[in-house]
């Protein structure tokens, strides 16, 4: 059932960057419902405790490329190895990158790159147009292959 509101899971290590998000989410965009998590085994620790109670998964990821320990493309490679993760639309993002992290990230799975946002109404737009696109029912309709998951972890 479509209650218009949207789960939107960020996964980044900055702070700073997470209260801009939130901050933007509510000012801007009020039907996202804004988890943070704040790096790539805690991101991976989330998601199996959400899978074993069985609760409702993001509509949508938002992952920072650069995490500390464990980055944004073993996270991507792990989530993507995972039935209950396998056609979560996950958006990658960096604010430093070279053409090899793009295209890594979409060889483990991404479904989309873009800069990260540095302000409040750079995140209220990355927001909407993420929304608009990924969001969109024939969008959600889509099935990604799995592409040499991690496995382990849920």
């Amino acid at each position: 059932m479509d209650t218009g509101r949207y789960n939107v899971l960020l996964v980044d290590d900055d702070l700073a960057q997470i209260d801009l998000a939130r901050r933007a989410a509510a000012e801007s965009c009020p039907e996202i419902d804004l988890t943070a998590v704040g790096g790539g085994d805690a991101v991976l620790d989330w998601f199996s405790a959400s899978v074993e109670k069985r609760e409702q998964m993001p509509h949508i990821v938002l992952l920072d490329l650069k995490l500390p320990k464990l980055d944004g493309l073993a996270v991507l490679r792990t989530l993507r190895g995972h039935d209950a993760t396998r056609d979560i639309p996950i958006v990658v993002f960096s604010a430093e990158y070279t053409q090899d992290d793009v295209l890594m990230s979409y060889k483990a799975g991404a479904n989309s790159f873009v800069a990260k946002p540095t302000d409040l109404v750079q995140f209220a737009e990355f927001f909407r147009e993420r929304l608009v696109y990924w969001m969109h029912p024939h969008q959600r309709k889509l099935i990604f292959a799995a592409k040499g998951g991690v496995e382990g972890r849920f």
